[in-house]
C-alpha cells in the first residue's frame, strides 16, 4: 500500500473517511469531541437513545454523553454491562435486548457504544439484530477500540471454542475518537492498543514501522501528538483494506496478522485472562518468526518486529499451552479453509498474505516462543 508522510501533523480535529456507499462513515478523531455538538450532527434522530458501556467507563463518560446527545434524543437510556473480555457472551448481549425491549425501544432507536472492543462489538451485535438492524455510533474510549475495532463493522461474540465466531458485519452510523479518554486508559490497555497499531506497520506500511520505532517513547507517554497521529494513519490503513474488501473474502484479513496465534492464546488461557493485544502482541512475534522460517522475510527482519513488541511492553512469549492444543484452538480460526490453519505472514516487509503452513514449522515456532523460559 502506497504511504503517506509519517510526519505528525498538528493536533487538531481529523476526519478519516471510509468508502463502502451508501454504508460510508467518518470516523472523526481529536480532542473534547464527546461534549462537541459538531460530533453529532448528521446523525439519525430519534425518540429513544441507548448507551451501552461498562461498569468501569460508564462512570467516567456515560454521563458527559447522556448530556451531549439530549439535543438530539429525547430520552437517553444507558446500560452498565460487566467489564472483560469474559463477558463477551451472550448473557451480556441479553443486558442490551432486555433493556431495549423493557423500555419500548424501537427501529429508529439509536445505540451508542462507549467503551473498548468488548462493548463495541456487543452493541454493534446488538444493533445488527433488534428489530432486524438499527442504527448505532462508535465511541471507542480505548486506544486498540479507537485504532482498529470500532472500524469497519465488525461486531461479535464470542464462543468457549473460538473468539468473535457468532456474529455479523454491520457498519456504525459514525465513529468518535476523543483522544482525551484515553487520560484515564490503564497503562496495561494503552499497552494493548499499541499492538494493534503496531500490526499496520509490517503488513502495510513501513515507513509508518519505522515512524513507530522513533515515537514509542512518546506514545507511551501519551504524547497527544503521536498518539493522533498513531491513530489517523492507523484508521487510514484500516478503512483503505476495508473499502475494497468489507466482509473479509481476501484482503481484509491481513488485518489479523498476529491473530490466530493470539486468539488461541486467549481460547486457550480462558477469556480475560490475557488482554486482547496482550495476545495479538505475542501472536505477532510468532507470526513474524514463523514467515522467517518460511523464507518470506529475513531472520533480522523478524527480530524487527519483536523488538518494537518487547519495547512497547507486550509479551513476546506465551503461556505452555502444549502444541497439540495451539493447533486445535487455530483449526477453528475464521480464517481456517477444510480445517487448514492459515495464516497472515509477512513479506516483503509492508506486505502481508494470507498462507498455509506445514505442522511441522508451527510446531518449531511454538516451541520455541511458548513454554518455561
Amino acid at each position: 500500500m502506497a504511504s503517506t508522510p509519517s510526519t505528525a501533523p498538528p493536533l487538531g480535529t481529523t476526519t478519516v473517511s471510509i468508502d463502502l456507499g451508501d454504508r460510508s462513515y467518518d470516523i472523526r478523531i481529536g480532542s473534547g469531541l464527546l461534549d462537541d455538538p459538531d460530533s453529532y450532527s448528521g446523525l439519525p434522530r430519534s425518540g429513544t437513545a441507548l448507551i451501552v458501556t461498562n461498569t468501569t467507563v460508564g462512570p467516567l463518560y456515560a454521563a458527559r454523553l447522556t448530556k451531549a446527545l439530549q439535543s438530539h434524543h429525547k430520552k437517553v437510556l444507558v446500560v452498565e454491562l460487566p467489564d472483560g473480555e469474559q463477558y463477551k457472551d451472550w448473557p451480556a448481549l441479553n443486558q442490551i435486548f432486555t433493556t431495549l425491549l423493557e423500555t419500548g425501544s424501537d427501529r429508529k432507536t439509536v445505540l451508542y457504544a462507549l467503551g473498548g472492543g468488548v462493548v463495541g462489538d456487543m452493541t454493534g451485535f446488538a444493533a445488527a439484530c433488534y428489530m432486524r438492524g438499527v442504527p448505532f455510533v462508535q465511541v471507542p474510549t480505548t486506544l486498540l477500540a479507537q485504532v482498529d475495532s470500532s472500524v469497519g463493522g465488525k461486531t461479535a461474540i464470542n464462543h468457549p471454542a473460538g473468539k468473535n465466531m457468532i456474529g455479523a458485519f454491520y457498519q456504525p452510523q459514525r465513529v468518535i475518537c476523543d483522544i482525551d479518554t484515553l487520560d484515564t486508559l490503564a497503562q496495561s490497555e494503552l499497552l494493548a492498543g499499541l499492538a494493534e497499531v503496531i500490526k499496520y506497520g509490517p503488513i502495510a506500511d513501513v515507513e509508518f514501522l519505522t515512524w513507530l520505532e522513533a515515537n514509542l517513547d512518546a506514545l507511551l507517554a501519551r504524547d497527544r501528538t503521536a498518539l493522533r497521529h498513531a491513530i489517523k494513519r492507523s484508521c487510514e490503513i484500516k478503512t483503505w483494506v476495508v473499502g475494497q474488501d468489507e466482509k473479509e473474502s481476501g484482503l481484509r484479513a491481513i488485518l489479523n496478522f498476529g491473530h490466530t496465534f493470539g486468539h488461541a492464546i486467549e481460547a486457550g488461557l480462558g477469556y480475560g485472562q490475557w488482554l486482547h493485544g496482550e495476545a495479538v502482541g505475542c501472536g505477532m512475534v510468532m507470526a513474524a518468526d514463523l514467515s522467517s522460517r518460511l523464507g518470506l522475510i529475513d531472520a533480522a527482519t523478524s527480530l524487527r518486529i519483536k523488538a518494537l513488541v518487547e519495547r512497547a511492553g507486550l509479551p513476546v512469549h506465551g503461556p505452555d499451552l502444549g502444541a497439540d492444543r495451539y493447533l486445535e484452538l487455530m483449526r477453528v480460526d475464521k480464517k481456517a479453509e477444510d480445517g487448514e490453519i492459515r495464516f497472515v505472514l509477512v513479506g516483503p516487509l509492508g506486505q502481508a498474505s494470507m498462507r498455509a503452513a506445514p505442522d511441522s514449522v508451527v510446531r518449531e515456532v511454538i516451541a520455541l516462543h511458548t513454554g518455561p523460559r
